[in-house]
């Protein structure tokens, strides 16, 4: 998260409502010219359908300002089939040209998808069986609900199309203030703030769209109010202005500096690195020590390309001692991001036996120090043998064998040159997590390295919906008192009674 991503919101006063005409979009813009859209404003509101209108035409479609022959479908908000079409009879649109008739959820779907979807009954909007009998006026059929929105990150599908940027932004940077303070109730509320907002499929513009969001509490909407009506949040403005949150930020941006370190270095009076690392009285951790010695490669995000290069390098050590093992990436990458502060791996192998299991990522480690690649490991023992199942604390790590190490990757093992590269470097510093699991626990420990909030409120769910209790090892049926076996994540989400919901759709 960059803490200056707020720095482009300039103070205004609050903005006048768009009331001006639409623009059409050029016709090289269009790229679906077989569809012509037109947006029904009845209970939408001019603003919300200009922003759907402009949204759409970003993304190719052709919308049309003004009702005609040509447009083949009609897309409302609220409304039944039978409104639209009493209001298609009052413009004297004639039936033979009647075209589809959708509720909004259809065009946001297509918006996010960058193409037409398929339309589904949860799109068609229902015309009434009395609405031809004009002399019947019984009850309509009541409108398409609006979805539900949960509580929980694990029944949301979140891409990384976050339509809210601007408030998600502002609730991580107060989330990571208040992590810095150990303030967890409050860091909780804005993480889950920012999780709910990154799921909304359309952006909010007035604090009428807030309304049956879950998670949004008086504070937090109090905060989304001041940043529509003054483009930024004045605590925003005075968090990243603290002479505190600057410092850990810092701090913390130094592999193996964690906030009790950051905590004692603000104490000390220390404010930069350089100072940090020019006092003679402190005694730095090997993490630590390699964190300063390669700091500048460290703290520039890790591109797709450097991952999947690295993914390469992982891949033929690994087999080159077990060659049936399966070795996955996980993380960020996992979830279709482009960027990353790491790269994180699931190691395991169905036909090795456990000793072999056990040694292999040493036999990695001495493989990679021969060839040079490896500029820092920290090998940590699996203790999962002496685990008593389950564990019950939410964010506990797991117990399985992993390996923290800086990778030195080649120049030559990237396909195209990388922004982030010095001129004339040959190699870069890349943090690497490698993590090996037993064969039969393989994947709750995928769904856990998966990982962002998602996962998280995946247990938190578990927990208090289902009396189950799930960590990356296991999944536990409190009532019945029985652990559940599970071959793949989409047995794990049965089991919990979830739709399966795929990685790149877990971007809380």
């Amino acid at each position: 998260m960059d803490p200056l991503r707020m720095s482009h919101l300039s103070p205004r006063k609050k903005r006048p409502r768009q009331t001006g005409a639409l623009t059409a979009s050029s016709p090289q813009d269009i790229k679906f010219q077989d569809l012509v859209v037109f947006i029904l404003e009845k209970k939408m509101g001019t603003t919300r359908r200009a922003f759907l209108t402009e949204l759409a035409r970003r993304k190719g479609f052709r919308v049309e300002n003004e009702l005609s022959d040509s447009v083949t479908h009609i897309v409302a908000e609220n409304n039944t089939g039978s409104d639209v079409l009493e209001w298609l009879q009052v413009q004297k649109i004639q039936a033979s040209s009647q075209p589809e008739l959708l509720d909004v959820s259809w065009l946001i779907e297509c918006i996010g998808a960058g193409k037409p979807v398929e339309m589904t009954g949860k799109h068609q909007l229902v015309v009434g069986r009395d609405y031809s009998d004009s002399t019947n006026p019984g009850p309509k059929t009541p409108p398409i609900a609006v979805q539900k929105i949960s509580q929980y990150a694990c029944q949301r599908r979140t891409t990384l199309n976050n339509f809210n940027q601007i408030f998600t932004d502002a609730f991580d940077i107060l989330a990571e203030n208040c992590e810095f303070r150990e303030n967890e109730d409050s860091c909780v509320t804005f993480m889950r703030a920012a999780s709910v907002l990154k799921s909304l499929p359309f952006t909010i513009i007035s604090m009428k769209d807030t309304e049956g969001i879950p998670c949004l509490g008086s504070k937090v909407k109090g905060i989304i109010e001041e940043i529509i009506e003054d483009g930024e949040s004045s605590e925003v403005k005075a968090v990243l202005n603290d002479e505190r949150y600057q410092s850990f930020k810092l701090f913390t941006s130094v592999f193996g500096v964690g906030l009790k370190t950051s905590e004692k270095w603000f104490r000390m009076g220390f404010r930069t690195l350089s100072k940090v690392r020019s006092e003679k009285s402190l005694k730095f951790t090997r993490m630590q020590q390699a964190g300063f010695l390669y700091y500048e490669d460290l703290v520039s995000c890790v591109t797709r390309a450097e991952a999947e290069a690295v993914s390469v390098l992982v891949k033929e050590a690994v087999w080159a001692f077990l060659p049936d093992a399966f070795v996955t990436m996980t993380g960020g990458f996992r979830r279709g991001k482009k960027m990353g502060h790491d790269v994180d791996f699931l190691i395991t192998s169905p036909g090795s036996a456990e000793d072999e299991e056990q040694q292999l990522l040493q036999k990695v480690m001495n493989l990679w120090e021969k060839k040079g690649l490896l500029l820092y490991y920290d090998l940590v023992e699996s203790t999962f043998e002496k685990l008593r199942l389950p564990s019950r604390k939410v964010d506990a790590l797991d117990h399985f064998q992993k390996c923290f190490l800086i990778f030195k990757l080649p120049r030559q093992r990237l396909d195209s040159d990388q922004p982030s590269w010095q001129e004339g470097k040959t190699w870069k510093a890349i943090r690497v997590d490698l993590v090996m699991c037993p064969y039969e626990r393989r994947a709750f420990a995928l769904l856990g390295w998966t990982g962002s909030r998602f996962e998280r409120d995946l247990r938190r769910y578990a927990t208090h919906e289902q009396k189950m209790i799930l960590d990356n090892h296991a999944l536990y049926d409190k009532t019945k008192r029985i652990f559940l076996k599970a071959e793949s994540e989409e047995e794990i989400f049965a089991h919990l009674g979830l739709d399966y919901i795929e990685p790149w759709e877990r971007n809380a």
